[in-house]
């Protein structure tokens, strides 16, 4: 049996896929499935991160046909899709990275393929990776969420090509027992969240930093606004949609002060903006050597480069900052005899602000509110930040006994 080659990146960047020529590399009929592709991913060039995530499904899906199965897409139907599903969960170790690599290169004035990229990669918890531990293709593993992402994106894809008159229907769709490859939960799942304790922590050591070295005022604003605004970190960073600025906060006839963003789905939200966050922006801004409060239509960027002119556009200097920030928690944590605080903040993120700060404020503030600052789609999703049914289950387990009372006397001299 010949060996499956390994592949090389077919999807770069937007512009490149509206100027695409047909490969040498691959037939006439596998072209026209990569520019249907092409098409397909266009369809979302205004939404960066889900043209992101979106190639990252049809580039496997067409590499797995082009290379593992040599089929085309109208010829793909519901076993192949169930196969194509297994390969994910399993696929070749020569198709497992051990890092994320950019998909091209740009060499001598030309985008050349990075022969580093792989279509699946293999990942490490962070407390393994602060063990000194390395990746490597054996442990690699598809998550329920990833799992989700093919069936949602292929499906996509199909429905677009039918659509498009390419093929006449949606194998993904005549999948049977789809429940099979997802677990099946009996209650809804634990958030990823900061305890009261590790929050107070978190903050109080950035605003220690701050004190100290006012080069962390920077971190000390960023903590604030993702946990009291909920933001996710992808509505902090200018992109071609959305730059914040000082002028998204702003105060309406009545007094009350509002931040405006764009979040997921380019869907534009008010978030109420309470006295304490207006706390936390006036020290950044006074920082900044700017007035208190923002101007209406203020277009000063909302957090500006370290470096440079103009708006941050990526989102590795915020997570670096946050992970110092919690790093230094951890130092804190373990210092004052609290280990068992400090090892969960080992895995903590960026996103379990957002989520610490829905978790916080759903306890005291209408679920509605909380919704709609939030920016969920519906109440369903903001549930599952309440957790005072699992507080209460747990409170009523410690009453268990396993041994009987009458027995514990006897049963401690054993």
């Amino acid at each position: 049996m010949p060996r499956t080659p390994v592949p090389t990146p077919l999807f770069d960047e937007v512009d490149t896929l509206k100027t695409r020529q047909p490969a040498a590399y691959l037939t006439a009929t596998q072209n026209k499935d990569l520019l249907q592709a092409d098409q397909f991913l266009l369809c979302y060039q205004n939404n960066k991160a889900t043209f992101t995530a979106y190639r990252r499904e049809v580039e496997r899906l067409l590499q797995w046909c082009f290379l593992k199965e040599n089929k085309t897409l109208k010829q793909l139907k519901r076993d192949d899709i169930d196969s194509y599903i297994k390969f994910c969960m399993k696929p070749l170790k020569s198709w497992i990275g051990v890092k994320k690599v950019a998909r091209f290169k740009l060499q001598s004035g030309a985008r050349r393929a990075n022969p580093d990229w792989r279509p699946f990669v293999a990942s490490l918890s962070k407390a393994e990776v602060s063990q000194g531990k390395t990746p490597n293709s054996d442990d690699y593993s598809l998550s329920q969420k990833s799992l989700q992402d093919i069936f949602t994106v292929t499906s996509s894809f199909f429905n677009f090509l039918i659509q498009e008159d390419y093929v006449g229907v949606n194998p993904v769709q005549k999948v049977r027992q789809k429940n099979k490859y997802f677990q099946k939960y009996q209650t809804k799942k634990v958030v990823r969240k900061l305890s009261e304790l590790q929050w107070g922590y978190v903050i109080e050591t950035a605003y220690m930093m701050a004190n100290e070295d006012s080069k962390y005022e920077r971190t000390l604003f960023i903590m604030n606004i993702l946990y009291s605004l909920y933001l996710r970190i992808s509505e902090l960073v200018a992109s071609e949609r959305w730059t914040p600025t000082m002028g998204g906060f702003a105060r309406d006839p009545d007094g009350l002060w509002w931040f405006t963003t764009v979040g997921k789905g380019n869907k534009e939200r008010q978030i109420a903006v309470s006295p304490s966050m207006m706390k936390a922006l006036k020290r950044w801004r006074k920082h900044l050597g700017l007035p208190m409060t923002p101007t209406i239509g203020e277009a000063i960027p909302l957090i500006p480069k370290h470096l440079g002119d103009g708006p941050i556009t990526s989102d590795r200097p915020i997570r670096k900052l946050v992970q110092e920030c919690f790093d230094n928690t951890v130092e804190r944590l373990i210092k004052d005899g609290l280990p068992d605080e400090a090892e969960p903040l080992k895995q903590a993120t960026v996103h379990w602000l957002r989520h610490t700060g829905i978790s916080d404020d759903v306890k005291i503030r209408p679920r509605e509110h909380v919704r709609d600052d939030a920016g969920h789609s519906s109440s369903n999703i903001t549930d599952k930040y309440i957790d005072v049914e699992l507080r209460d289950r747990y409170n009523t387990a410690k009453k268990k006994q396993i041994i009987p009372e009458s027995f514990e006397e006897e049963m401690e001299g054993l």
